[in-house]
């Protein structure tokens, strides 16, 4: 295998060292090699006094990150007995609060396409870089997932309600609005990315972000908040889908209407992973929490059947089990945050509040 077919490139320029996710045929999607790849580089290059600055970006033209490569994951639930997903998300799910940790500047280039565990390699960072090509969104309830790599704690701290129109819709956001749900710090046009890498080889971050970023097109949640803030504040989600409904603005009944194609169990276990990660306060706390989700999740119909339909078949046409809202129980909910005791995923403590100080 060559250089250039190598799932993440690295390579260092002057005063930065820079991850390059190398799938562009699959829209840069992880695998759980290339997490341990970006682990191991983070690794060194916290070590290495040369090396100031971290930049992360994704080949080819459409994007950062997909997400989490979920071809493996639907064989690995319907044939296998969910273990390699387990283990690939225990180390996903460390990378990601590490790199929100990470003591020096880790500069996400965030231009395309960046979607689920994508959003888990540069979100956390503490430099995340948008572009007028920016779609990001944590899709999971389309696939009969929940957010995870710490999107329910991002969304979970994003202003009103904001947070849990992304999380149960699964809606693409662009530059303006990511920045205003905190996804993002900043705007550079795509033309300018080029140039803005470069300097990042001979000048501290903060030179180079002076130099490029520029003012963020406008968003559009920001006119939307009263009906998300007002339909999502309520207790269930057969209620919020009553509020829709009942608003008259066209764009909440359309939202509605988004939600009912939607994993019934995906939505109330997403809600209620929201709500309790807003309460769990660290993001080390949410990744245990997101963890226990994420295996209970492996043992659900929805998961496999969400999967074949999106992306394996491609018939858009899941067939839910439970297929309605009024049948998914609160135990049926409840039983995705059952502890995992031994398998618990091991972040929380009380050594987890350390900030890059750069």
């Amino acid at each position: 295998m060559n250089g250039t077919e190598e799932p993440v490139l690295l390579h260092t320029v002057g005063r930065a060292a820079h991850i390059t996710l190398n799938r562009p045929k699959a829209l840069n999607a992880l695998t759980h090699a290339m997490v341990r790849r970006i682990d191991e580089a983070l690794t060194a290059w916290e070590r290495d006094p040369a090396v100031e600055t971290v930049v992360i970006t994704g080949a080819g033209e459409r994007g950062l990150c997909a997400g989490g490569d979920i071809r493996t994951i639907h064989g690995d639930a319907r044939d296998g007995d969910g273990t390699a997903s387990a283990a690939f998300w225990r180390d996903e799910y460390h990378l990601n609060a590490r790199i929100a940790r990470y003591p020096k500047p880790y500069v996400a280039v965030m231009d395309g396409i960046v979607m689920g565990g994508g959003v888990g390699v540069s979100a956390h960072g503490s430099v995340r870089v948008v572009t007028e090509r920016s779609r990001i969104a944590m899709p999971e309830t389309g696939i009969g997932f929940v957010p995870d790599v710490g999107g329910t704690h991002l969304l979970g701290l994003a202003p009103g309600e904001l947070g849990t129109h992304l999380a149960l819709t699964g809606a693409q956001i662009g530059a303006g609005d990511a920045m205003l749900c905190g996804l993002a710090d900043h705007y550079v046009p795509s033309t300018s990315l080029r140039h803005f890498v470069d300097d990042l080889a001979d000048l501290p971050v903060r030179d180079v972000l002076d130099r490029h970023v520029r003012i963020s097109p406008d968003g559009e949640l920001a006119g939307h908040r009263e009906w998300i803030d007002t339909c999502y504040a309520a207790d269930t989600v057969e209620e919020i889908v009553q509020r829709l409904l009942a608003h008259g603005d066209p764009a909440a009944k359309e939202t509605a209407e988004t939600l009912s194609a939607k994993s019934p169990t995906a939505l109330k276990v997403t809600l209620a992973a929201l709500r309790r990660a807003r309460r769990l306060g660290s993001l080390e706390n949410v990744l245990e929490q997101e963890y226990r989700v994420s295996c209970a999740a492996l043992t659900t119909p929805d998961l496999v059947e969400g999967i074949r339909a999106q992306v394996i078949d491609k018939d858009r046409n899941p067939r839910w089990s439970p297929a309605t809202l009024a049948e998914v129980t609160d135990a049926d909910v409840e039983r995705f945050f059952t502890p995992l005791g031994a398998r618990e995923l091991g972040l929380a403590g009380p050594d987890t509040t350390a900030e890059a100080t750069w």
